[in-house]
C-alpha cells in the first residue's frame, strides 16, 4: 500500500495500516513547512470544537485522545480552559450553550487551575476531559515508529508513476490534492510561537472574542503556540501584520506577561476543507483520498485512518465516490 503525504493524516493512516500488518510505503514532500500539520495547535478538544462544528465529532474525538496517548506518551491530559473578558461574558454563555463536557468555574477555581490567571477572569469553562500535544513532536514520533517497523518513507514530488506496483493508494496530501478534488477549498491559518518563561500555563486556554477568538497552547521550555485565524483563502503568503498584531494583542489581553515574550516563529499554511468543514474519504479511480481535515487533523485523523483501513481491507465500502 502507498500512502501519499506525511502530515498528520498520512502518518496516522500509515501507522494504523502497519499495525494491521499491511506492507506500507510512504512518499511526501521533503519540507515539513509545506504541511498544514506543522502549524497546528495540537489541541485534542472534541467538546470545544463542537461549538462551531457538528456534535458528531465528539465521540471520535474522545477516542482520538486515547489513540494519541498510546502512541505519544507526552500527550498532556490536563483539560482545557475557556475564558472571556468581562465585556465578553455573553460569548462565554454562548459557548457554554453550544458545548457539553464542561463545568463553570469561579474566579477562585480558575486561579487553582491556572495560578498565573489569578484575578484575571471572573469565571471560565473547564473541559476536564480534553488534552493537547506538541504536533511537531507527535509527527516525529509517528515517523520514528514507522521507521522502526522498516517502513520506507521516501521524499520527493508525487507523480502518477509512483502508483505503479501498489494495490492500494491512499492520498493524504491535504490542499495539494485540490486539482483532483474540486470540492476541496483552502482555509488559511496563521500562528505565532512565543517563548515566555514569565508565564506558566498547564493547559490550552481559549480567550473568546466576538471577532477573533484566540487560543494559546503551552509547549515545553516556556514556549506557547498562539493561533486562531481562519481566512477563506488559499493564499500562501507569510503572516500578515494585521493577524500578527491581533494575535499578539489577544495574548497580552490574556496575560500582560506576554509583552516580554520572544517571537520565535510566525507561520501560515492552508487547511484543506470540504464544504461542511468535516473530513471525508473519496474514491477517484484507484486512489482513496483522505482529506478535508480543516482544523480537526489531530482530532479526527485516527477515526478516518481506521475507516480507510477498513475500506482497503474490504470491511467497508465506497458508495458514489464517498465512504458509505
Amino acid at each position: 500500500m502507498l500512502v501519499i503525504g506525511a502530515g498528520v493524516a498520512g502518518l496516522v493512516t500509515a501507522t494504523v495500516l502497519a499495525a494491521r500488518g499491511a506492507a506500507v510505503s510512504m512518499i511526501h514532500r521533503p519540507e515539513p513547512a509545506t504541511r498544514a500539520s506543522h502549524f497546528a495547535g495540537g489541541m485534542l478538544a472534541p467538546w470545544c470544537e463542537a461549538a462551531d462544528a457538528t456534535p458528531a465529532l465528539v465521540v471520535p474525538g474522545v477516542e482520538a485522545i486515547e489513540w494519541w496517548a498510546r502512541h505519544v506518551p507526552e500527550t498532556c491530559r490536563e483539560g482545557s480552559l475557556v475564558v472571556a473578558a468581562r465585556r465578553d461574558q455573553g460569548e462565554l454563555a454562548r459557548f457554554a450553550r453550544r458545548t457539553s463536557g464542561h463545568r463553570m468555574c469561579s474566579a477562585a477555581e480558575v486561579a487553582a487551575l491556572e495560578p498565573d490567571l489569578q484575578e484575571r477572569f471572573a469565571q471560565a469553562l473547564f473541559f476536564a476531559g480534553e488534552a493537547h500535544l506538541d504536533p511537531r513532536a507527535a509527527l516525529r514520533a509517528l515517523a520514528a515508529g514507522l521507521t522502526r517497523r522498516g517502513i520506507e518513507i521516501r521524499e520527493g514530488e508525487v507523480a502518477e508513476a509512483d502508483h505503479a506496483g501498489f494495490d492500494h493508494i491512499i492520498d493524504c496530501r491535504g490542499h495539494a490534492a485540490a486539482p483532483v478534488l474540486p470540492e476541496l477549498r483552502g482555509v488559511r491559518g496563521e500562528m505565532l510561537l512565543l517563548r515566555c518563561p514569565g508565564v506558566t500555563l498547564r493547559r490550552p486556554v481559549r480567550l473568546l472574542h466576538p471577532r477573533i477568538p484566540l487560543y494559546i497552547v503551552p509547549r515545553a521550555g516556556g514556549v506557547f503556540m498562539v493561533g486562531a485565524t481562519m481566512i477563506e483563502s488559499a493564499d500562501r503568503r507569510a503572516v500578515t501584520v494585521r493577524s500578527a498584531v491581533e494575535l499578539l494583542n489577544a495574548a497580552y489581553a490574556l496575560h500582560p506577561g506576554f509583552a516580554e515574550a520572544e517571537i520565535l516563529e510566525a507561520g501560515s499554511n492552508i487547511r484543506p476543507a470540504f464544504p461542511d468543514n468535516m473530513p471525508a474519504l473519496r474514491r477517484r479511480g484507484r486512489v482513496l483520498h483522505l482529506n478535508g481535515m480543516y482544523r480537526h487533523g489531530f482530532l479526527l485523523s485516527p477515526h478516518f485512518a481506521h475507516r480507510a483501513a477498513a475500506i482497503v481491507f474490504g470491511e467497508d465500502s465506497i458508495k458514489n465516490g464517498e465512504a458509505a
